[in-house]
């Protein structure tokens, strides 16, 4: 990611001085874009050196969120830094017009297609890990799916500048370029709306995905001891973090001793069957001998484990 992360300041400065020469809104847009970028490559590493902090007092369920909370604030970077600048420079250029001279184009276009080279190699890099990570499984990590957006959007980003700086040399006419200014904003903000949506339903509290749910119930399913299951709930508490908690009512007739064996039995099942599920709650009711799953002394909750 350091990598990345050199890579996407240099073509922000080239970027940055060759729409500054050039006069270029379509070339300035994409200076922003990928400042907006290097500055979402530093959101992302914060996210996987203190996500990776072991959980302590304060902390008991370790800080997995963290890639969470950066990956909302790397979508808010996009927006407010790609998205409106872009904006703005395509309503600048409908205003005031842009001139540009023949050096300027050419000059513009080589900048464009060292960038098309350069982030089409990254999103191959990360398309790569991606498929190395399970395909659509891999994108279940928010920093790997900012990554793949960044680059996407950014190898759309440079096609739309340069044809729209293409047309106006052909045609003289400053709305093409400044047409693909207001794409590339469009375009920045879907992404960043998008990154900031999944980012904001796993902070607060995201379930894990529905094939483990069904996992973990139909285990709890299978348990000889168990006569009923309540409730499943899980949450997703960081990329391989899922805290577990179900609750269940045992067959009449168990002692204490044997409920607890029960219960420690099953939390052992369930940790080896779902490797994610670190963090394992269970509320085991003991339902007294004669008494069934529907009978009204049977719905309260007369103990935990």
């Amino acid at each position: 990611m350091l990598v990345a992360l050199a890579a996407n300041l240099v073509i922000a400065v080239a970027k940055g001085l060759g729409g500054v020469l050039a006069g270029s809104p379509a070339l300035l847009s994409e200076a922003a874009h990928s400042v907006a970028d290097s500055l979402n490559e530093v959101f992302l590493l914060a996210a996987l050196r203190r996500s990776r902090r072991p959980a302590d007092r304060r902390h008991p369920f370790g800080y997995g969120k963290e890639r969470f909370f950066w990956s909302l604030l790397a979508a808010v970077g996009i927006f407010v830094m790609g998205g409106c600048f872009s904006f703005f420079q395509g309503v600048e250029a409908l205003r005031t017009g842009a001139d540009e001279k023949l050096s300027g184009y050419v000059a513009g276009l080589i900048v464009l297609g060292v960038s098309f080279l350069a982030e089409g190699a990254s999103l191959a890099r990360a398309l790569h890990q991606v498929r190395r990570q399970g395909g659509s499984a891999g994108l279940r990590d928010p920093a790997l799916r900012t990554v793949v957006a960044e680059d996407g959007t950014a190898v759309l980003g440079v096609t739309l500048a340069a044809i729209g700086m293409a047309l106006h040399m052909v045609t003289g006419q400053v709305v093409w370029e400044a047409s693909a200014s207001l794409a590339i904003g469009a375009l920045l903000v879907y992404v960043a709306f998008r990154l900031g949506r999944d980012a904001r339903d796993q902070l607060i509290g995201e379930a894990a995905a529905p094939e483990t749910g069904a996992r973990i119930r139909a285990l709890l399913d299978a348990q000889p001891e168990i006569d009923s299951v309540e409730a499943v709930f899980t949450m997703q508490m960081g990329l391989d973090s899922v805290l577990v908690a179900a609750r269940v009512d045992l067959m009449p007739g168990l002692d204490s001793e044997r409920v607890e064996e029960v219960a420690v039995r099953i939390k052992r099942s369930i940790a080896s069957t779902v490797s994610e599920a670190d963090q394992i709650f269970l509320d085991v009711t003991d339902r007294p001998a004669g008494e069934t799953a529907q009978s009204p002394a049977a719905t309260g909750e007369r103990g935990g484990a």
